[in-house]
């Protein structure tokens, strides 16, 4: 790994004071603010909509948070085109917290998530509270993912499903592809490298890189599901799509360090 540099130690207490106000946030949140918030006399859509918009704010000042402790430096470019009604954005999945960032930076977004989040104490109340979606079962996943783009919602989702392994080929899961083509009016990807690598599957939290880890965002051309479904069964527009975003995410991403 070389030398260990850049306020190596501060950068561990950093990173352990980070996900402790992270775990205890999220208790806090889906524990005790949210649960009381259900007293309030409101409609379930503008529940969520209040639930979704105070999670991207906490998301948002997350980063911020990491960045002024100096655990990280990071780079959004196109974030302004992010949160359009019946917008698909569809991510790599290089570290932990890519998910953070993307939900941070988009305005009201939903979130396909690992159904496993739903029984975690620290996120349970959290992602159901902003009307998540839950990653399985498949069908209903693709169900509740297209009720969110249908209601004009923006929706994030990982194709790979789990974190990229470095220096593999990336694997997408057809459900992203099979959502775009039922319910996305724009389809939006976001090319994410990380410089040294680190929160990978195979990384914990506490195994710290040689020196501060460097975030960069790239919201790259939308795309129109519209030309997939034309003239094509949905099955077979999926697995047309799927190839295409595989093609279009190994092209933008095979000089990055995560692909390396």
């Amino acid at each position: 790994m070389g030398r260990r540099q850049d306020w190596f130690a501060w950068r561990f207490v950093g990173t352990a004071l980070s996900f402790t106000t992270f775990g205890v946030v999220g208790l806090v949140l889906g524990g005790l603010f949210f649960p009381l918030s259900r007293l309030v006399p409101m409609s379930a859509q503008r529940r969520r909509a209040f639930g979704s918009r105070l999670v991207t704010t906490c998301f948002h000042g997350f980063i911020e948070y990491m960045r002024r402790l100096g655990v990280l430096t990071y780079e959004f470019r196109g974030r302004e085109r992010l949160g359009q009604p019946g917008q698909l954005i569809l991510a790599n999945h290089p570290s932990l917290i890519d998910v953070v960032f993307l939900i941070g930076f988009t305005p009201s977004a939903g979130c396909v998530v690992k159904a496993a989040l739903w029984r975690n104490p620290f996120t349970g109340g959290v992602v159901s509270s902003a009307g998540y979606v839950p990653n399985a079962p498949t069908d209903a996943m693709i169900e509740g993912a297209s009720r969110v783009l249908e209601e004009g919602q923006s929706l994030i989702m990982f194709p790979e499903g789990t974190r990229t392994r470095p220096g593999e080929a990336f694997e997408f899961h057809r459900g992203a592809a099979a959502v775009a083509v039922r319910a996305a009016k724009l389809i939006t990807p976001i090319y994410i490298t990380v410089e040294p690598t680190t929160l990978t599957k195979q990384a914990p939290w506490w195994r710290i890189p040689s020196r501060r880890p460097h975030f960069a965002l790239q919201v790259g051309d939308d795309i129109d599901p519209q030309s997939f479904r034309e003239g094509r069964p949905s099955p077979q527009a999926a697995r047309v799509l799927n190839a295409h975003l595989i093609r279009d995410f190994t092209e933008h991403l095979s000089g990055s360090p995560s692909r390396a």
